[in-house]
């Protein structure tokens, strides 16, 4: 049986959130209308014209957890699995999809697919699962190859949008069709998140809100005898029960010198602990939103005070500057001054700024620090921490954010060495970072759209200063 340091007790667990109450009431947005998403259709199409292509494959895969390895499908016609969506350049063929290729199903919603003509359900083959003989990858391929002959595509061009879960059902397709041309047009699609609509935008605020509801939910149960396990899942109650599609887009972590970042395991919050809620993403309606957040459980070190002071004070040093036209690299260079003031670092230029996970000055791979370092609630479950985490002090990365919009296609980073100028419509996460292992650690971050006249903050219902508890008596 798994032991904990101390005894849980899953009845006040599922009470602790009894009285709570978010500061804002959550307004949820409308879904993107069809036309929106025929719009998009119509611009790879032309596109895929201008290219000299006559249909477009776009490949989504399925990965742990029923999540897809892309959103492309998503984005496109609001399939929210995995498939092949065959999209004809000529616009009075109307798209095919193919899917069900895996043990997995959906039935919609959520997920009926918008202007797609036919779909195609392509089963799960193989002894053990249904006792047939047969490759799930291989019947999807000659499905795939039965949809482009029959609307006359086979031997044209083609253009493959996908990642690198593709790679074999592309070469499969080249096996097939020898006579036809195969060019990659993923850039196609990437181009197309650059910059993001209002409707998108309202979705991505939205998103931004279940972060404040979820973080004023964490703080209204963590506090001293508080577990990791309680405060991420008030976390992500709250931010689930309102429309949250995913609870496992973040990481936390609490411990004496907030340089934690991972999956609660049992430890068992203290006085004295940061706390670290690192919101990679909340996805509402397939859109994502970031934030970073940082709790002080009773009191911090005068260093630890610090380096959460300085954290705050670059990113709203940042903040100022966004608007129309500003580089971001400037963003960058504001936000890590205050680093350089303070002595932290010598340089804010991105390739030469230290961060936890570099590797050694040559390129050679960094050995993490060997040594013991005590944790009893690790202990408690015949667990030993071995090795000092981070390997190396800095921030997480040596920038100060990247674009946010759909899960997992960054496009941009905002870093030294991006001389893009910011257009209306960006949307992108500013967390200003620094850990030092066993001695003190910050993330602390806000979501930003840049308007016609500025910006607007996307998580702004919470505020990224270091919520406090109050100290033990």
């Amino acid at each position: 049986m798994r032991e904990y340091s101390t005894p849980i007790d899953y009845r006040r667990m599922e009470s602790l959130l009894r009285d709570f109450e978010p500061s804002f009431d959550f307004e949820p947005t409308a879904q993107i209308t069809e036309a929106e998403y025929s719009d998009r259709i119509e611009r790879l199409r032309r596109e895929a014209t201008v290219a000299g292509l006559d249909a477009l494959l776009v490949h989504s895969s399925l990965v742990g957890w029923y999540h897809t390895s892309n959103p492309f499908l998503r984005y496109l016609c609001d399939w929210m699995r995995e498939g092949v969506l065959i999209l004809p350049t000529d616009a009075d063929l109307a798209p095919e999809l193919l899917s069900f290729w895996t043990e997995s199903a959906v039935v919609p919603p959520g997920g009926e697919p918008l202007l797609v003509g036919e779909i195609w359900q392509v089963s799960p083959f193989g002894r053990e699962s249904v006792d047939r003989p047969g490759s799930p990858l291989h019947k999807t391929i000659d499905a795939c190859v039965g949809v482009l002959s029959r609307l006359g595509l086979a031997g044209g061009q083609l253009g493959l949008i996908g990642d690198d879960t593709a790679a074999t059902f592309f070469a499969g397709l080249r096996e097939e069709l020898p006579r036809t041309g195969f060019a990659n047009a993923t850039d196609m699609i990437l181009r197309m998140q650059r910059i993001r609509s209002s409707a998108e935008i309202d979705i991505v605020r939205s998103a931004g809100e279940l972060i404040g509801i979820g973080w004023e939910a964490l703080c209204h149960v963590a506090r001293p005898g508080v577990t990791d396990y309680e405060a991420y899942a008030a976390f992500s109650y709250a931010q689930m029960a309102r429309g949250g599609e995913t609870g496992d887009g973040y990481q936390i972590g609490a411990n004496r010198y907030g340089t934690l970042c991972g999956k609660p395991y049992g430890h068992v919050l203290t006085e004295g602990d940061l706390l670290n809620l690192y919101i990679s993403n909340v996805t509402y309606l397939g859109y994502c939103a970031q934030a970073a957040r940082m709790m002080v459980i009773g009191t911090a070190t005068d260093q630890q005070e610090e380096v959460l002071e300085m954290t705050v004070d670059a990113v709203r040093r940042a903040e100022q500057l966004i608007k129309p036209g500003v580089k971001f690299s400037e963003l960058h260079d504001a936000a890590f001054e205050a680093y350089v003031e303070r002595g932290y670092l010598k340089s804010k230029e991105t390739r030469t700024m230290p961060f936890n996970w570099e590797a050694m000055p040559d390129g050679s791979p960094r050995p993490v620090p060997r040594q013991y370092v005590p944790d009893a609630d690790w202990e408690a479950q015949g667990r030993r921490l071995m090795h000092v985490w981070p390997a190396a002090p800095g921030p997480h990365n040596p920038n100060l954010g990247h674009a946010i919009g759909m899960p997992k296609l960054p496009q941009y980073n905002v870093a030294s060495h991006n001389t893009d100028r910011m257009e209306p419509g960006m949307v992108f996460v500013l967390h200003a970072q620094w850990v030092d292992p066993l001695v003190a650690g910050s993330n602390l971050g806000d979501l930003y759209v840049v308007t016609e006249t500025g910006f607007e903050n996307l998580t702004c219902r919470t505020s990224i200063d270091p919520y406090r508890t109050e100290k033990s008596a």
